[in-house]
């Protein structure tokens, strides 16, 4: 049970940074131009998954790091499936631009953001006192 619960809120994670999405197309983009409105997007992205992550935890039910960090792991894993599926598909991306993506060296932020998402549900579990020690091995 607590697995499809995780897979849940990462379909709620999905919907609310495809609205983040939109928003900073619609509305910051034209602003700062697309580039940093996408580096712009991995911070205030970060932040709307630990908003989400922090409300959620809870109801996720898992408890041991090791779980929590599996789940985190899950997120990413299918966020990449996601973004790289969105990218191709919906947008016609080639692999250079979604590379360029993960490429801190072009300016590409994504792989932190990936990051913040592996460590959210342990993070947030963490801070709100539900992560058990387990055994001392």
């Amino acid at each position: 049970m607590a697995w499809l619960r995780a897979l849940a809120v990462w379909l709620l994670i999905v919907a609310v940074e495809t609205l983040h999405g939109i928003a900073r197309t619609l509305w910051l983009a034209p602003q700062v131009g697309d580039h940093v409105a996408r580096q712009i997007g991995v911070l205030t992205g970060s932040l709307l998954i630990f908003a989400v992550t922090w409300l959620a935890i809870g109801w996720i039910g898992m408890r041991r790091t090791r779980t929590l960090l599996a789940a985190g792991a899950l997120w990413v894993v299918l966020m990449l499936a996601f973004e790289i599926a969105l990218g191709r598909a919906v947008f016609g991306f080639g692999w250079e631009r979604i590379a360029a993506e993960f490429d801190v060296s072009r300016g590409g932020l994504m792989g932190f953001g990936l990051a913040a998402l592996l460590l959210m549900p342990f993070v947030t579990a963490r801070m709100r006192g539900r992560v058990d020690p387990g055994p001392s091995r």
